[in-house]
């Protein structure tokens, strides 16, 4: 998996923010990714799917939503920020390349993004 579905210049990018060695974040992304493909099926019922398309689904999710999930997957702060970042940073440059920006941001001001790697 190697961090996918983050982009590798933004896992470059958030880990040079964060606390976080640049070969640390895509195995952080890997364990998180795994837990929310797990559960693809609740986020698509209960979640505003924001954009779908580029090997990905990205989900607007309630804030605190990260704070829960990097909890139960035993990630220190600094680690599930680093996380948190990247999916929002990868939402962002999809908005970019998509004229989207302004509605993603928007969204960002009062929920969280979550991205998850299309299964199939």
């Amino acid at each position: 998996m190697a961090g996918e579905p983050i982009e590798g210049q933004i896992l470059l990018l958030t880990a040079a923010k964060a606390s976080i060695t640049p070969t640390q974040l895509p195995d952080l992304v890997d364990v998180a990714q795994k837990r929310l493909a797990a559960d693809r099926e609740r986020y698509r019922r209960e979640y505003e799917r924001l954009y779908e398309g580029d090997g990905l689904e990205a989900f607007a999710v309630e804030t605190g939503h990260w704070a829960a999930l990097g909890a139960e997957l035993g990630m220190s702060d600094s680690e599930r920020s680093a996380v948190e970042r990247a999916h929002e940073e990868q939402l962002l440059r999809i908005g970019r390349r998509t004229d989207r920006e302004d509605e993603f941001e928007t969204a960002l001001e009062i929920r969280e993004p979550v991205l998850i790697g299309s299964d199939g």
